[in-house]
């Protein structure tokens, strides 16, 4: 069975018999998780297992966990900060910021690995314009460039746990006060303008090889009057075409608030589809799920396919032996601190 082109939320810690029976709808390829299916970490390996066995390729597991206040996942993982930190660093030492960041990346990913997690959405490449509360501390610095720089260390770190990353808002989300989570964003600004700033770190990590991409649900009228998930301009001939990504394009959540103009839960799955997103993502409405699973037409492309099974997390470590590992115990006292421990034993 194909992997399909949506990926759901689940309810709780454990799968229900309805949730198996959904997972096992061709039309789904993966399953995103939250806090509400986090209560330890035994448990969650649990879950993760349980949802690879249902299937064959098995379905992505992924989840939010970029650090500060987005990291899904608390209890029995190492806190992670905001990668604005890594920014400030880089101000006043480069190489150090750049090491810092590739070990941050290797920690997060390898303890999601170590509890079968295929993906985490990370790292946010979207600039910090000073405007944007719900951007802030997510992105790394300002300028294109040192976010790049940044955002291309913590990625290696990320390959190097097994796991390839997700880079987001694609076209940038910085440059806004708007939520999109809870209204539609507009940027006014015209493309000449994104292209010599935030698009720019978004280039970069695509000529790096980025394995995958999520839009921004925000209107920028100036290119397109649909938002950039559901804009085929954006996707198909910026993205694809002008800047030749080969990787996956997710969409953002389609029960924000940002989607809803698109219309109907099927209606707004159908529209990313339409647009170049590859999976679509229902996180938090289970009726809406239902209905894009119920009315969503898709016919499988191979492309789509070989970009998909390209996500699956590779190597599976024991939790045990993970935090036997001193190359753990070493970067989770050095992400505690980042001023307190030197980077000369770090192997990573």
């Amino acid at each position: 069975m194909a992997l399909g082109p949506i990926m759901l939320g689940l309810e709780g810690a454990e799968l229900t018999a309805q949730e198996r029976e959904l997972l096992g709808h061709p039309l789904v390829g993966g399953v995103i998780l939250f806090t509400r299916n986090y209560q330890s970490l035994a448990q969650v390996a649990a879950l993760t297992a349980a949802i690879h066995a249902l299937r064959r390729p098995r379905l992505l597991v992924a989840v939010d966990h970029e650090g500060g206040r987005v990291q899904r996942f608390r209890d029995g993982f190492t806190r992670l900060p905001p990668v604005r930190r890594l920014g400030e660093i880089y101000d006043q030492d480069r190489m150090r910021a750049k090491q810092l960041a590739r070990v941050t990346g290797w920690l997060m990913a390898a303890e999601l690995r170590a509890v079968g997690v295929d993906l985490s959405f990370a790292p946010v490449l979207d600039l910090d314009h000073g405007v944007s509360g719900i951007i802030g501390d997510r992105a790394f610095h300002h300028e294109p460039e040192s976010v790049a720089d940044l955002a291309h260390a913590y990625v290696n770190g990320m390959q190097k746990a097994g796991m390839e990353a997700v880079g987001k808002h694609f076209p940038g989300h910085g440059g806004i006060a708007a939520d999109s989570h809870l209204e539609l964003p507009v940027d006014p600004r015209p493309l000449a303008m994104l292209e010599t700033a935030d698009l720019l770190a978004f280039e970069r990590m695509v000529h790096y090889g980025l394995a995958a991409l999520m839009p921004a649900h925000v209107v920028y009228p100036a290119v397109d009057e649909q938002p950039a998930g559901f804009s085929a301009r954006w996707l198909k001939g910026i993205l694809r075409q002008r800047l030749e990504f080969q990787g996956v394009i997710f969409s953002d959540d389609l029960d924000m608030a940002g989607a809803h103009a698109a219309g109907s839960p099927p209606e707004r799955a159908s529209a990313a589809l339409a647009a170049g997103c590859d999976m679509v993502l229902a996180c938090n409405d289970r009726r809406a799920a239902v209905a894009i699973v119920d009315h969503l037409r898709y016919a499988p492309d191979p492309v789509t396919q070989a970009r998909l099974i390209r996500l699956h997390g590779r190597g599976h470590p024991t939790v045990e032996r993970l935090h036997h590992n001193p190359a753990w115990q070493r970067a989770v006292r050095l992400v505690h601190d980042y001023d307190a421990f030197p980077l000369l034993e770090m192997d990573i």
